[in-house]
């Protein structure tokens, strides 16, 4: 058992890594030395505030179950003012569900084989578990993996537990990037959340991003559709080094900046204690391997070149529609699939017609002989000029409705809306003189008509 000064307190570490906290007057030391578990061992209470045993080795397991005797916590609960306080610290074996008599290859192996363990890393990961306590159980994970596959830190860990890896730069908080330790788990199996950075994910196949094209139709082709020939400009896959970025004849190696982990970290020691960040090398853009670029594509895998696509406009789309032609847009890298083509539609307005929806606004403008008397017109339509009976005695901005006459439905080309007619009747300005005079006596029957219905 070793002992040393915590304050006015007793702090206490022995090799089953828990740590015991004794709050204690010296008199009730010098009972805890009278105790039946000490009498072969004589405890002495030095001007250090420090607790000894001349019998025992600096970690005796038995001089520290003596102090957990439960008759011996009993007694010291009973007296006011001292308390007996434990602390357990985390046991890496239990984490990790292996025997401290394991190999290094049994932990590891441990890891790659059991299912269990592989769910039990799935669930506690921040970015998959968002409860609290998460993030910290996962690193208890981590942490004990990285002690006990180390052969350096574990015989210090089986020998003085976390207080002596905090010598070696080990113990909990102080590992750079704990998440790098279960990649190897799940590669293979999806990957899984908050992974995308790592070096496996970025030599994975990626989709290619998708490109965006501009048509531009007139008004009877968006009305009616129509086949198009449209020119895009995309990312194909290079056919001199098949995609891969490397030059032919060469092999990639391992990055020397990251040593072939795709990440750097940069450490800072402050006052308020060492500071870590992890960010993507710049010298291999986070893929771990160095490469001879290929001369055609620069070893970005993908050179840009025009193709001519046929395209299928259908009927009654508008300004603003977006036609999705799949796989036509820039290739992916390392053999990923291609993003999509879209097609944004612009269509130009007419002079005459106007578009509502599916339906087709126009302005007839008929005379007001017309327009008391009734007659035919012709008016224009998206099919061509069609007669338009004007009623006996339409007034002025009436509308009139031509059914089926509009634009088809976008998905539903034997539906289509209407032509609405708005009539302006016209006044005329100036009059001839027998013009006038019929009018006028119109006026007078009017009048004539209007007292004897009186």
């Amino acid at each position: 058992m070793a002992c040393v000064p915590f304050g006015g307190a007793l702090s206490v570490h022995w090799s089953q890594h828990r740590q015991c906290l004794l709050e204690c007057s010296l008199p009730h030391v010098s009972a805890l030395a009278q105790s039946h578990r000490l009498t072969n061992r004589q405890c002495s209470w030095s001007r250090g505030n420090s607790l000894a045993s001349s019998n025992a080795g600096p970690f005796a397991k038995e001089s520290v179950n003596s102090l957990f005797d439960p008759s011996l916590y009993h007694r010291c609960s009973q007296q006011r003012g001292h308390r007996l306080v434990v602390r357990a610290e985390s046991d890496y074996y239990s984490i990790l569900g292996v025997s401290r008599n394991a190999s290094k290859s049994e932990i590891k192996s441990g890891m790659q084989l059991f299912p269990t363990y592989r769910k039990l890393a799935r669930q506690y990961h921040p970015d998959v578990n968002k409860e609290a306590g998460a993030e910290k159980k996962f690193k208890e994970i981590s942490n004990a993996y990285e002690v006990l596959s180390d052969d350096e830190k574990r015989p210090i860990y089986d020998k003085y537990g976390e207080a002596g890896l905090k010598g070696v730069g080990a113990g909990t908080g102080d590992f750079s990037n704990p998440f790098d330790i279960f990649e190897s788990l799940f590669e293979g199996m999806g990957g899984m959340g908050g992974m995308s950075g790592s070096r496996g994910s970025r030599n994975r196949p990626m989709q290619g991003d998708d490109e965006r094209y501009n048509l531009v139709l007139n008004f009877k082709e968006a009305v009616f559709g129509t086949d198009k020939e449209i020119e895009v400009t995309r990312l194909e896959n290079c056919g001199t080094c098949d995609g891969s970025g490397v030059k032919p004849g060469t092999v990639p190696t391992s990055c020397s900046t990251c040593g072939g982990q795709g990440q750097v970290i940069t450490a800072a020691r402050t006052p308020l204690g060492d500071f870590r960040q992890v960010s993507t090398c710049q010298v291999c853009g986070g893929t771990g391997e160095s490469s001879t670029p290929c001369s055609s594509c620069r070893g970005d895998g993908r050179v840009r070149r025009t193709k001519r696509i046929s395209l299928k406009v259908p009927a009654g789309v508008d300004s603003g529609s977006r036609l999705r032609v799949r796989s036509e847009g820039n290739a992916g890298r390392r053999g990923g699939p291609p993003g999509d083509l879209y097609v944004f539609i612009e269509v130009l307005s007419d002079p005459v017609l106007k578009r509502d929806g599916s339906n087709i606004l126009i302005t007839c403008k008929v005379s007001y002989i017309d327009a008391i008397l009734g007659t035919n017109v012709k008016v224009p339509t998206v099919d061509g000029m069609v007669d338009l009976k004007i009623p006996p005695g339409t007034q002025p901005n009436t509308t009139l409705v031509m059914a089926k006459k509009g634009v088809p439905l976008l998905g539903k080309p034997n539906s289509r809306g209407d032509e609405l007619v708005r009539v302006q009747v016209e006044i005329p300005k100036r009059l001839s003189n027998e013009e006038r005079k019929l009018i006028e006596e119109i006026a007078s029957l009017n009048k004539v008509k209007a007292t004897s219905s009186r």
